[in-house]
C-alpha cells in the first residue's frame, strides 16, 4: 500500500507536542511492515538544524490561493527509510513558532492545496492520504470537490484523524470564495459551517472517507456533548465511519533496558535495579533515602485538564500518608505555586521541580513506584504508556486512551496494570491511591501488577497494524 502521510508537524524536524510524536513514529512503523509510506510537512523556519543543512531541493510549482498565485519549493529527506518531503514558501513558513498567526486560515489554506498540487509533480501516487488535524483537513474537502474527476486522484481514499478535538479551526465564511476559489454551497449546506463560521475540522470529518481518533474510549467519548466540542452531533452521524486507534510509543527512546539518562538498566527479569534509581534519585532531589517508601510520580503539564486541581486538594492528607511525591512541569502559575507552597512545607516528602527535563523525566519514570494522572479528559495519554515501560504503575482516572490502556487491578484474580477511579472527583483520587499504597505493602502483589504493567504492549507496531486494517477495508471498497 502507497501511504502519505500529511501533518503540520513532524519529529525530528520540528514539533509542539504529540502530533510531532506520531507523525514521527507511526510512518516508521508502517514502513518497517513493509508498506510504501511517505510524509509531506511544512518547511518552517525553525526545522532542526541539522536535517535543514541536508535537505535536498528537488524542484517548485506554484499554488493558487484565491487570487493569489504562490511559490512553492518541493525539499526531501529521508529519515529512518521514510521519504519526507517538505513544501517551501517563505511568505508563510519563514517566522518564528507554528500557529497562532493571524494568517492561519491562509496559511494552512495553501499548504493544503499544495499538498494536492505537489501530487501532480511527483511520479507517486499514494492510494490513502492520511491526514491530521484542522491544519490539514481541508486536503480530503479539496479531493471531493475538485479533484476526484481527475484520473491522478480518482482512486486515492483520505482518512482524517483527530488527535485533538479542541482545535477546530475556526474562520470567517469569506475564507471559501477568498482562500479557495469557492462559492458558499459548502457553507450553507452544512458541511463547513459551524456556529456561523467555517471549521476546516468539520469539513475533513464530512469529506473524509474515514476518521480516526487516537483511543476507541476517546472515540466514543466525542460522540457525547461533554466531550464532542459541538461537533458530537456529526461525530455520531458518521459512528460507522468513526474509530479509534490507540498510540504507541516509541520502544527505543523509552526502554530501561539501555536508556541513557538512568543509572541502573532493567527489564522486568532485573527488576531490582529499578530501586537502585530510586536511591539514586531520591539522592538527587535531597529526599530521604529509603527504598521502602513508596514514590509517586507526575510528568505533566500542569493544567486543569491534566487534574492538577484534584492533586492540590487530596495532598495534604496524602502527604500523612508515608510517601514521596516527585513532581515535573509547567503550566498554569496558581499550580506551579501551589506546587511550590507544598514542596516547601513538606520537604522531605515533596520535590516540585517546576520545569521541563527530557532527563529528570526518564528518572523519574524510572524511579517511580507509581504514576499519577487523573485527568478531566484524555484523548490518548503518553505519560502512562512510558510508565507501563518502565515499571511505575499508573493510578489514572478512567477516560479516553487512560482507559483503553490500564487495566485495573483486580485482587481476587490479581489481574491488571494499574489503578483507576471512575468520576472526576477529588475523593475518589484519594481513596484510589490510599488502596494502592495498601497494596504495595505486599511485595509479592506488587511484583505481579510491575510485572504485567512491563509485559503491556504500546508499540507503535502495534497501532501500525491496525491502521494497516483500516486502510485495507478502505481500498477494498474500491474493487
Amino acid at each position: 500500500m502507497k501511504i502519505l502521510f500529511v501533518a503540520s508537524e513532524s519529529h525530528p524536524f520540528i514539533k509542539t507536542g504529540g502530533l510531532g510524536d506520531v507523525i514521527g513514529a507511526l510512518p516508521v512503523a508502517l514502513k518497517e511492515l513493509g508498506e510504501d509510506v511517505r510524509v509531506v510537512i511544512p518547511n518552517y523556519r525553525d526545522i532542526n538544524e541539522e536535517i535543514k543543512s541536508n535537505l535536498k531541493y528537488i524542484g517548485n510549482f506554484n499554488v493558487n490561493v484565491g487570487w493569489r498565485n504562490q511559490y512553492c519549493g518541493i525539499l526531501e529527506y529521508e529519515y529512518e527509510g521514510v521519504m519526507f518531503y517538505l513544501l517551501d514558501n517563505e511568505y508563510y513558513f519563514k517566522r518564528g513558532g507554528l500557529y497562532g498567526y493571524y494568517d492561519d486560515g491562509e496559511k494552512f489554506a495553501f499548504f493544503s492545496r499544495a499538498v494536492v498540487e505537489f501530487l501532480k509533480y511527483i511520479d507517486w501516487t499514494p492510494d490513502i492520504l492520511h491526514c491530521n488535524d484542522w491544519q490539514t483537513s481541508m486536503v480530503p474537502v479539496l479531493h471531493k470537490l475538485e479533484y476526484i474527476n481527475d484520473d491522478k486522484f480518482k482512486d486515492i481514499k483520505t482518512l482524517l484523524s483527530i488527535h485533538n478535538l479542541f482545535f477546530k479551526g475556526i474562520f470567517s465564511p469569506e475564507v471559501l470564495p477568498e482562500l479557495f476559489g469557492y462559492d458558499y454551497e459548502a457553507f450553507f449546506n452544512g458541511s463547513l459551517e459551524h456556529n456561523g463560521a467555517v471549521s476546516f475540522l468539520k469539513g475533513g470529518i464530512n469529506y473524509s472517507d474515514k476518521v480516526t481518533t487516537v483511543s476507541k474510549t476517546y472515540a466514543e467519548e466525542i460522540k457525547t456533548p461533554e466531550y464532542g466540542e459541538q461537533l458530537d452531533g456529526l461525530l455520531r452521524y458518521r459512528g460507522d465511519y468513526l474509530e479509534g486507534i490507540v498510540n504507541g510509543i516509541d520502544y527505543k527512546e523509552y526502554n530501561p533496558e539501555n536508556d541513557r539518562y538512568i543509572k541502573f538498566k532493567y527489564d522486568y527479569k532485573t527488576i531490582a535495579n529499578k530501586v537502585l534509581n530510586k536511591e539514586e534519585l531520591q539522592k538527587e532531589l535531597n529526599l530521604p533515602v529509603n527504598k521502602d517508601i513508596p514514590m509517586i510520580g507526575v510528568v505533566s503539564r500542569l493544567t486543569h485538564q491534566k487534574g492538577c486541581d484534584l492533586i492540590i486538594k487530596i495532598l495534604e492528607d496524602l502527604l500523612k500518608e508515608d510517601v514521596q511525591i516527585v513532581i515535573l512541569g509547567t503550566g498554569d502559575q496558581m499550580y506551579e505555586e501551589s506546587f511550590k507552597s507544598f514542596a516547601f512545607r513538606y520537604p522531605s516528602k515533596l520535590s516540585a521541580n517546576i520545569r521541563f527535563s527530557n532527563e529528570l523525566a526518564h528518572k523519574i519514570y524510572a524511579a517511580s513506584d507509581m504514576f499519577l494522572m487523573p485527568s478531566l479528559f484524555e484523548p490518548c495519554g503518553l505519560g502512562q504508556l512510558i510508565a507501563l515501560r518502565y515499571g511505575s504503575v499508573p493510578i489514572v482516572r478512567e477516560t479516553g486512551g487512560l482507559k483503553d490502556t490500564v487495566n485495573p487491578y483486580n485482587e481476587y484474580d490479581e489481574s491488571g496494570n494499574g489503578f483507576g477511579f471512575r468520576n472526576y472527583s477529588y475523593e475518589e483520587l484519594l481513596v484510589i491511591i490510599k488502596y494502592a499504597l495498601s497494596i504495595f505493602k505486599d511485595k509479592d502483589r506488587w511484583t505481579k501488577i510491575v510485572n504485567s504493567a512491563m509485559e503491556s504492549d504500546n508499540s507503535w507496531v502495534k497501532s501500525a497494524r491496525e491502521y494497516m486494517r483500516i486502510y485495507r477495508e478502505l481500498l477494498s471498497n474500491n474493487s
